[in-house]
């Protein structure tokens, strides 16, 4: 099997996020509060990827930029994985989409990202993703037309989308064309397959459910929040139960990509 091109895959995933990743959500299986249509990932959408750096905090008259990334000292192939090289132009769009993130985040605090460590946690995010999409090839898994199609059907679900086809269409919106969807979708197809092979991921009981569900209640109770403006259960199971399946899938990635690394050549030049 080829693997289709990862680069649109790393721009739009930017770690390993298994289910809905092609840049309408990230990784859920820790949100607080499910709330409509989207899994609430804290992921941006791959149009920010690059973009202008965030809004001056603190409103009006002398309000402190926010800082921007510095990619100076990025080189020219930032890692290379059993002689696949991950380019400067394939980590620089991650590395400051996520800098955006948490420049935003620390603006209350006032504290400054530490540029050093983040470029490091995204070298490994990309490799960590090219590993397993090694290791899917090796596997011999390779998505039809009607798995990709079962995929960005998928992503229309999970993000209050009509189809797939409005998953399409948004993605255009933000630069990326119907093939490199495509290809995105068949990567993101390979990932899952290859994580549910090689991994025991189970389908959460009623019971896992409800015990799920009651320490969201119980988390937002301490927090002072409003638990009335929890949905009941019956309303939230189903994003109870794939945000469980989101975080078996993305721990046992993690678990599969180390032994990958270990077993494999990677070379980090940051």
């Amino acid at each position: 099997m080829k693997v289709p091109s990862s680069r649109a895959l790393r721009r739009t995933l930017a770690a390993v996020t298994l289910t809905a990743g092609l840049a309408l959500t990230g990784c859920s299986g820790d949100q607080a509060a499910p709330s409509g249509g989207s899994d609430g990932g804290g992921q941006p959408p791959a149009a920010s990827d690059g973009g202008g750096a965030p809004a001056a905090a603190g409103g009006e008259g002398g309000a402190q930029q926010a800082p921007e990334a510095d990619v100076s000292d990025v080189p020219d192939v930032v890692a290379t994985v059993n002689g696949e090289d991950i380019t400067k132009d394939e980590f620089v769009p991650i590395y400051e989409s996520q800098f955006q993130q948490m420049a935003m985040q620390q603006q209350t605090t006032g504290e400054q990202p530490d540029q050093a460590d983040l470029k490091g946690q995204v070298a490994q995010q990309l490799v960590d993703n090219e590993l397993l999409l090694q290791g899917a090839k090796d596997a011999g898994i390779e998505a039809t037309d009607e798995d990709i199609d079962a995929t960005l059907e998928e992503v229309a679900s999970q993000n209050g989308l009509g189809s797939a086809d409005e998953v399409v269409s948004s993605l255009e919106q933000q630069g990326m064309s119907a093939e490199e969807i495509r290809e995105d979708a068949a990567s993101q197809f390979a990932l899952t397959a290859y994580i549910e092979q090689e991994a025991d991921i189970a389908e959460p009981t009623e019971e896992e459910l409800k015990q799920q569900y009651e320490q969201l209640t119980a988390q937002q109770s301490r927090a002072g929040g409003d638990t009335s403006q929890i949905p009941p259960f019956e309303e939230v199971k189903e994003q109870l139960a794939q945000q469980a399946v989101t975080q078996q899938q993305n721990e046992a990635a993690t678990t599969l990509a180390a032994e990958l690394r270990e077993a494999g050549d990677v070379t980090i030049n940051l």
